[in-house]
C-alpha cells in the first residue's frame, strides 16, 4: 500500500481535512436546541451540542472560545454555520474561524427567536451542503496529516502491544515531516522524569515539568480525597491488571515511540506553532474531553489504544480504535478498527504493527469510515476550568 500520499480535502489556509463536514456550531449551551433544529432539517449537516458558554470567564472562558474556534476551524470542516444567543460572542466565534478563509455564517437568537434564527440558519447550511458537496478529494504528501493520539481503558495489554504500536507509527511518520500530538497530564505520573528526558531541547523539557507540576498542584493535590483509585487508574485499568498509575504512566508513554522527541508544550486546544513534529498538550485524560481539545487544536486523525475497550468516537475527527487484547477483539469487535493482538503471540512484529497502523490511517484519510463513526459516536466534551460567575 502506498503510504507517501493520501487523498484529502485541501483548504484555502493550506490545511488537508480528511472529512468534509458542514456543521452547525452553537456558542454556548442554550442555543443547542437551534443548532439541532437547524441539523435535523438539512439532512448531511451536524450539529454539536455542548454545555457550556454562558458566564465564563478568564481563563476558563478564553478556552471556551479557543475550542469553540478550534473546532469550526479544523481542515475536516467544509463550512460552519454558527449560532449563540447575542450578537457579540457570536461574531467573536465567526471572526475566529473565518480566517481560515472558509465558508461561515453566524446568527443570533435574541430579538429574532430560534423559529426565525433556525429557517434562516437551516438556508445558509443548505447553500453551504451544495457548496462543499462539488468539493473533490487531491493527492497530498503524507506530511499533511495532523494525527493526535490518546489511549483509554488501558490494561497489561496496551502497554506491551497497542500502545507502542501507536509510537511505531509515529517513529516512521514523525520524520517524513507530520504533526503529531501526546497528552493526559496526569497519566504520566511516575513518568514524568522520563517525559521530561524525551523533550527535543531543555526549554520544552523545563516547560513540561513546569505544566506537569502545575496539573498536580492545582487540580490534582487541590482536589483529592484519599486516594485516586477508580479514577486515575480508573476501575476498568485495575480490572485489566494496571494496580499503580506509575504502571499506567510507562504505557503511556509508550505512544511516542522509541526515536520520536517533542519540539513543544501546548495548552489544552492550542494548535503547534513551531512547525512539524511531535507535541505534548496539557490535557485531563478523559477521553472525550482529551479527543475534542486536540481535535480543537488542528488535528485531523486520532488514533486511540485501547486496552479493555473503550468506545470513544468524535463529530468531525475520526478516531481509530486499535486493541492488542484478544478478548476486547472477541467481545467488542464491532468497536475495534485494527486488531494487533498477534504482538502478544508473536505472530506479527511491532514493525509490522506500526505499518499495519500507518496503512489504517492512510485508509482513514482516504475516506475509510472507522468503527466509532459507523456506530454514531460523536462525543463532543468541553473541557471548564472552574464554575461559572
Amino acid at each position: 500500500m502506498n503510504r507517501e500520499t493520501f487523498w484529502g480535502y485541501r483548504r484555502k489556509n493550506g490545511r488537508v481535512g480528511v472529512r468534509n463536514h458542514v456543521i452547525i456550531l452553537p456558542v454556548d449551551d442554550i442555543s443547542n436546541a437551534a443548532a439541532e433544529a437547524v441539523a435535523s432539517n438539512i439532512k448531511g449537516t451536524l450539529a454539536l451540542p455542548h454545555a457550556y458558554g454562558r458566564l465564563q470567564f478568564g481563563e476558563d472562558l478564553d478556552l471556551h472560545f479557543r475550542t469553540i474556534i478550534g473546532t469550526g476551524a479544523n481542515p475536516n470542516v467544509a463550512a460552519c454555520v454558527v449560532i449563540g444567543i447575542e450578537p457579540g460572542w457570536t461574531k467573536k466565534v465567526v471572526d475566529g474561524i473565518a480566517a481560515t478563509g472558509k465558508p461561515v455564517a453566524g446568527f443570533s437568537i435574541e430579538q429574532t427567536g430560534d423559529i426565525m434564527t433556525v429557517a434562516k440558519a437551516a438556508r445558509q447550511a443548505k447553500d453551504f451542503l451544495h457548496l462543499v458537496s462539488e468539493q473533490h478529494r487531491v493527492e497530498c504528501p503524507i506530511s499533511d496529516l495532523w494525527i493526535s493520539t490518546k489511549c483509554g481503558e488501558s490494561d497489561t495489554t496496551s502497554g506491551c502491544g497497542a500502545n507502542p504500536t501507536v509510537g511505531a507509527m509515529y517513529d516512521k511518520l514523525i520524520p517524513k515531516g507530520i504533526y503529531g500530538v501526546f497528552g493526559e497530564t496526569s497519566e504520566l505520573t511516575g513518568a514524568e522524569h522520563l517525559c521530561k528526558m524525551r523533550a527535543a531541547t531543555k526549554e520544552a523539557g523545563e516547560k513540561f515539568m513546569r505544566t506537569f507540576e502545575a496539573y498536580q498542584r492545582d487540580v490534582i493535590e487541590a482536589h483529592k480525597t484519599s486516594d485516586l483509585s477508580e479514577s486515575q487508574p480508573t476501575k476498568g485499568n485495575i480490572e485489566g491488571g494496571l494496580s499503580t498509575i506509575e504502571e499506567k504512566a510507562m504505557g503511556n508513554l509508550e505512544k511516542i515511540g522509541r526515536e520520536v522527541q517533542y519540539i513543544d508544550v501546548l495548552g489544552p486546544a492550542e494548535a503547534p506553532a513551531k512547525g512539524p513534529g511531535m507535541y505534548f498538550m496539557d490535557s485531563s485524560s478523559a477521553a472525550a474531553e482529551c479527543v475534542t481539545l486536540m481535535a480543537a487544536a488542528g488535528f485531523a486523525v486520532h488514533t486511540f489504544p485501547t486496552g479493555q475497550g473503550n468506545v470513544i468516537g468524535h463529530p468531525i475527527v475520526p478516531v481509530i480504535k486499535l486493541t492488542a487484547n484478544p478478548r476486547t477483539v472477541r467481545t467488542m469487535s464491532e468497536h475495534i478498527d485494527l486488531d494487533v493482538s498477534g504482538l502478544l503471540r508473536r505472530e506479527l512484529t511491532m514493525n509490522g504493527a506500526g505499518d499495519a497502523l500507518i496503512d489504517m490511517v492512510v485508509r482513514t484519510a482516504n475516506g475509510r469510515v472507522t468503527a466509532a463513526e459507523a456506530l454514531g459516536h460523536r462525543e463532543f466534551v468541553m473541557t471548564k476550568l472552574y464554575r461559572s460567575a
